[in-house]
């Protein structure tokens, strides 16, 4: 971190982020505030669902409805101005909008830390599994069978349903990647 800056959190709209960042990165160049304006980070974390058979990885906003931005705080008034412009945007977080409290560092280290582990983590599935939901497979020689959940490791990311198998129920081990949930 830069000791001539310091970090804001900008309150937006739930769900209109990153536009509210493209207006902000584009007001920001547009006013030529861009030297004082290090960067503007939407904390995000990737996630994986599995969709029609397949691993599908979308991005989810760790805060919903607020971007972070480290800038100098010479500049805090023409933030507060620009922003009043801005589409989705209601203003900075903190200091009943007159003035506008920066992060302490040990939040920001922690906000971006946390950035940095959920961009390293293994790929994890949020889709969760319950004993006796209905499940289809959907890889394996099995492939097309419904069965019920038995058990749910959530650590190994496996099930074990069982599968009629020749009319008889056979219990089969699987891997959360090789089943979808029964619609």
């Amino acid at each position: 971190m830069n000791k001539n800056t310091k970090w804001y959190v900008i309150k937006t709209v739930t769900n209109k982020e990153k536009k509210c960042k493209e207006f902000i990165d584009f007001e920001i160049n547009n006013s030529q505030l861009n030297s004082h304006v290090n960067q503007v980070v939407i904390p995000l974390e990737k996630t994986f669902h599995i969709r029609n058979g397949k691993k599908v990885a979308t991005e989810r906003n760790h805060y919903p409805g607020y971007i972070l931005v480290e800038m100098n705080p010479m500049i805090l008034g023409e933030m507060m101005t620009m922003l009043k412009g801005v589409n989705y945007v209601s203003g900075f977080l903190g200091g009943n909008g007159k003035t506008p409290v920066p992060l302490r560092d040990s939040e920001v280290l922690r906000i971006l830390g946390k950035m940095d582990e959920l961009a390293n983590a293994d790929e994890t599935i949020l889709d969760k599994y319950f004993v006796g939901e209905t499940v289809k497979l959907i890889d394996g020689p099995f492939n097309s069978f419904v069965g019920k959940v038995t058990d749910v490791n959530e650590d190994k990311m496996k099930l074990k349903v069982n599968v009629k198998i020749f009319g008889r129920e056979t219990p089969v081990e699987l891997k959360y990647s090789q089943v979808t949930k029964d619609d």
